[in-house]
């Protein structure tokens, strides 16, 4: 059947709403074309099924198509940023990653090499998980993309810095200890936010400052405000290549039912999206949407909230100039930093 597609700018985008309903035809993100239906993509949207690594609830391996068949309702302009992602930058679905679900090494090593295989051409990478085990070999990828330690901001209602689970060193509460250990992190420029409910103790704290993360909280975003956390947390990141990963616990269950390891007391989904767009013109060179467990969510709630998330991503992402070295992107980190400081303050 005919796919009756946008077409803007050059860039294909996605099946015309006005003349194909959004219920129909194929569940890509936002109805995007396949990676194999454009010559070539500057932003490149990946699932990864698997949850091999989680503590609680399994069934984060459903996520990624979860969030695809919630994200038929997005629509091309985006008016809280006043922009077309998908007018601004050729943006694709590149399908699934096919990891192993019974090795977790081999899973962590077939997904750092998909990722740098996606990045080849300077393009860069929405990853929808999956727990959050698949954020450390996504950093070791985009570290290496820009040939130095990157920033990260991770939300989340959990630190994901313990050091193992029994026994085991790559686990989905593991991932940002490990990226330290690495060397691939700044930690100069690394925080948590949304954090908050019970720990094993006091010393998973104290490991955390040594590590280098800053902390905001589910209380500090409330009783500090929006403006002021991002405020705070740009001043943290400056130029640096940037990583952001989102666990979708970050929010309230309220908001996000549909996950592994729920939290009260959590953020809500607009001051999330507030957050990110904060972020408009640091240099966003990756980032991940995991722990969206389709079989406990209600009414499609955490998968739409997902399906936003990603969408403000790729938007910001649609604004960068793609890259084609590490040279390249820290020329346009500095250029988008120092032509956005002013409006963020």
């Amino acid at each position: 059947m005919e796919e009756l597609r946008i077409e803007e700018n050059g860039n294909l985008g996605p099946i015309d709403s006005s003349r194909v309903p959004r219920f129909a035809g194929a569940a890509t993100f936002a109805r995007l074309p396949r990676l194999d239906q454009v010559g070539q993509t500057d932003i490149a949207i990946v699932g990864v099924p698997f949850d091999a690594g989680v503590s609680y609830r399994p069934g984060a391996r459903f996520g990624a198509n979860h969030v695809r068949e919630a994200s038929r309702l997005l629509r091309p302009y985006n008016p809280a940023l006043d922009a077309s992602p998908f007018a601004n930058a050729q943006v694709a679905d590149a399908g699934d990653m096919a990891v192993n679900p019974f090795n977790i090494h081999e899973a962590i090593e077939t997904i750092q090499h998909n990722a740098l295989d996606l990045t080849a051409d300077g393009a860069r990478l929405l990853t929808i998980g999956g727990d959050h085990t698949i954020a450390l070999p996504l950093l070791r990828a985009a570290s290496e993309r820009a040939g130095e330690p990157v920033a990260l901001l991770h939300f989340d209602a959990h630190l994901d810095t313990w050091d193992t689970y029994f026994g085991a060193e790559y686990t989905h509460g593991t991932p940002f200890r490990r990226a330290v250990e690495e060397g691939i992190l700044d930690t100069d420029a690394i925080s948590h936010v949304g954090t908050r409910g019970p720990l094993y103790g006091k010393r998973d704290l104290e490991d955390d400052r040594r590590f280098g993360f800053g902390i905001v909280t589910s209380s500090d975003v409330y009783y500090q405000g929006v403006r002021e956390v991002v405020a705070k947390l740009r001043d943290r990141i400056g130029g640096r290549p940037l990583y952001v990963s989102v666990d979708i616990d970050v929010l309230d269950p309220a908001h996000a039912p549909g996950t592994g390891t729920p939290e009260a007391g959590g953020i809500t989904s607009r001051e999330l999206l507030e957050i990110l767009r904060g972020l408009r013109g640091l240099n966003l060179v990756g980032a991940d949407v995991v722990e969206v467990a389709p079989a406990y969510d209600h009414a499609e709630i955490t998968g739409v909230a997902a399906s936003h998330v990603a969408y403000d991503l790729v938007t910001l992402m649609s604004e960068l100039p793609k890259a084609n070295s590490a040279v390249d992107r820290r020329a346009s980190s500095g250029a988008a930093a120092q032509g956005t400081t002013a409006g963020a303050q």
